[in-house]
């Protein structure tokens, strides 16, 4: 997608209530997105392979090597 894998921001799902698309203990790539942001939400790709909002607190960010970016999300 043209990102840099060291920019990229990752999280981990704790909570998926009422949400199909995620999957608790799964680490999903967020897109920034400020205005989301603002009202408590994040941007993540999630099982469906698109973009949507969800709640900030069903994840906590966490910070990842290099190395297991690119094995993650390898030709994403």
């Amino acid at each position: 997608m043209g990102q840099n894998n060291e920019n990229q921001i990752f999280m981990l799902c704790i909570e998926n209530k009422d949400c199909q698309d995620l999957e608790r203990r799964k680490i999903y790539r967020v897109l920034l997105d400020s205005e989301a942001s603002k009202e408590g939400y994040v941007r993540v790709i999630d099982e469906s392979g698109e973009d949507y909002l969800y709640p900030e607190s069903y994840f906590i960010s966490i910070q990842l090597p290099k190395k297991a970016q690119e094995a993650l999300y390898i030709g994403s």
